[in-house]
Parts: structure tokens; sequence; C-alpha cells
């Protein structure tokens, strides 16, 4: 396929591509913090690779290539924007509330056919959750860059400093300054180990109580399934709520009177629910946001709730009967 592509056959690179699209996807996210970013960076990276194929001089495969040349586009992008933000990074003074741009969530992705090895799947899985993406907007550029692709991707100093132009000691030192960022800001535990210790049955009881208590507007179950440290934060809105105190007084505000389903769903590789409200004019529940949790054990300790996700994306319907069950009806969709 690479030497019909070479000579020119479209479909014989759109084949040759397919397969590395969903990977690439996920780097250029990790990289922008945007999944519509993404999407654009990848697109552009194979119109940039057709063009160039007739020229390239590899003799295997065109992976490193692509991720090079998806690496630098990315690059690109974040050179015309600042760093994206969650609600909850406002913690430091100083920061412009208007100026923020938003993270987004990361629709999950079937399986693919041939899995990979265990701790090849843990890595890629830890790195698409939120924490680390949001970390990772806290790094410069090119630290970014040099971290993804030596940690996650698992290419050597010398391959780096290649796709980056750079040399190798540059990279080991941005590797260095990276690793000690990303440390200090993500949680010791990933939510990859916390699913996996909940187990299938765990998870699912999980979901099922948590969609139960606001469909019934049962505030006071919802709260006792939080940290006492919980969090919730509704991108793109700046404000969010922290401690069970507060939140029981907007859980209380947003569940009286309303009539909500949540559907259960993954994102970024966690438990997720897409969540709808009931609409007298339309006769049906419509999207109301994509609710992303971050678990410690069986507890909740923060919720992501994305206002202007749009569920199709996430294997979600676009409205929902009034006879529809919500969380009683559905299964927890496995993550990546």
């Amino acid at each position: 396929m690479l030497a019909a592509a070479r000579a020119g056959d479209g479909a014989a690179f759109s084949r040759l591509v397919a397969p590395l699209r969903d990977e690439l996807r996920a780097h250029c996210y990790r990289m922008l913090g945007s999944f519509h970013d993404a999407e654009d960076a990848v697109q552009d990276t194979m119109d940039r690779a057709w063009r160039a194929v007739g020229r390239f001089e590899g003799h295997a495969s065109i992976r490193p290539w692509l991720y090079r040349i998806a690496t630098n586009r990315a690059l690109s992008l974040l050179d015309a924007r600042g760093r994206r933000e969650l609600p909850t990074d406002f913690t430091a003074q100083g920061v412009s509330r208007a100026e923020v741009s938003w993270l987004e969530p990361y629709p999950d992705r079937p399986a693919p056919p041939v899995q990979p090895d265990p701790e090849t799947q843990a890595i890629a899985s830890e790195s698409i959750e939120l924490a680390f993406v949001a970390a990772l907007q806290h790094l410069p550029p090119r630290q970014r860059a040099v971290l993804l692709l030596r940690d996650v991707l698992g290419y050597s100093a010398e391959e780096t400093a290649g796709m980056l132009v750079t040399t190798v000691a540059a990279v080991n030192s941005a590797m260095q300054r990276a690793r000690r960022i990303v440390a200090g800001l993500t949680p010791p535990r990933s939510q990859q180990r916390i699913l996996a210790e909940l187990g299938d049955a765990g998870q699912r009881e999980v979901a099922r109580r948590y969609a139960a208590a606001w469909e019934s507007g049962d505030v006071e179950t919802i709260v006792a399934m939080l940290t006492e440290d919980a969090r919730y934060s509704m991108p793109p809105l700046t404000v969010w709520y922290e401690g069970r105190e507060q939140l029981r007084g907007f859980l209380t505000e947003v569940t009286g009177g309303r009539r909500w389903r949540f559907l259960p769903t993954s994102a970024n590789g966690q438990l997720a629910f897409g969540t709808y409200l009931w609409n007298d004019a339309a006769a049906a529940y419509l999207p109301a946001g994509l609710d992303l949790l971050v678990l410690r054990g069986r507890r909740v300790a923060e919720v992501v709730s994305f206002l202007d996700a749009r569920l199709p994306a996430f294997h979600l319907p676009d409205r929902l009967p009034e006879s529809s069950r919500g969380g009683d009806e559905f299964a927890v969709r496995p993550g990546l």
C-alpha cells in the first residue's frame, strides 16, 4: 500500500492511514485539549501527508512520519492561542476568566480488534484522563510534545529530537522539567486503577445509584456519595462549587421542580453521564450536558459538567422520550 500511495493511489493512501487516525486524534487531543481542534489537526495532517507521500523516503512504517506532522501541526495551533484551563484552575491570582479557553471531553472509541499489551493499554488510557490532559496544558507546548512522544508514545530521545528538529540534550532537559510539573498536578492514583478495582459490577452500582438519585431528586443520597472535598464545575461557566455543604445547596436548587434523566457512558476513559432535562415545549428530555465523574473508591470526588458537549459524539441520543427510564435502563459502556 505504501508503494501504491507513493505512486499517487489515493485509495491505497486512505487504507494505509485509516488504522492510525484514532491514535493520532488522541495525540492531538492531548496536545490541544480540544476534541474539535484535534479532529481539525488530524485532517490537516492527512492532507499534508497525502501531498508529501510521494517524497516519503522511509521503507517501513509511516507511523513516526505521521506523528511528526501531527505534532508539529499541533504546535503551530498552540502558538496561535493560550493554554486551556478548567474552572477549578482559577485558584491562582491574576487569572483573567474572560480570556480562558476551555478543555473539552474526549469521546471514547470502541476497543481495537487487536489489543496492545496491558502496559501499553494502561498508559494510553491514563494519558487520556481529564486530569492528565489538564495538567499537560500547564506545560509549554514543546515540553508537552516531548513528554507525550517519550512517555506516552515510547519514542526514544533521538527519535523525538528528530521529530521536533532539536537536540537530544534539549529533549532530555525538557523531559525532566515536564515530568516534574505534571507529577505535581496529577492525582497519585489514576481513574483507570480505581475503575479496575471497582470492577464492572462496582461501576454499574455506582452509576445506578448516582443516576437514580438525580432522577428522583434525592439530594441527600447524592451528597452521601460525595467525598468531603468534592468539587463541581460547569464549563464554559466560570462558577464552581466545593465541599459537601456548597454542593448540597447547588444540588437542591438544580433538582427542585426539575425532571432529569441520566444515561451512563464513558469519556476520557472515565465514568460519565449524558444528562437530559425535561422540556415541556418539546415534550421530551433534551440534552443538558455531559457530566464526567472523578471517583475516589465508590465516592465521587469531582464532577465536570460540560454544558456544550454534543451527546451523540458520546454514543448517546440527542433526545429522550417521556417513557425513558434513564440510568436504570442502560449498562455502563466500556472506556478505552
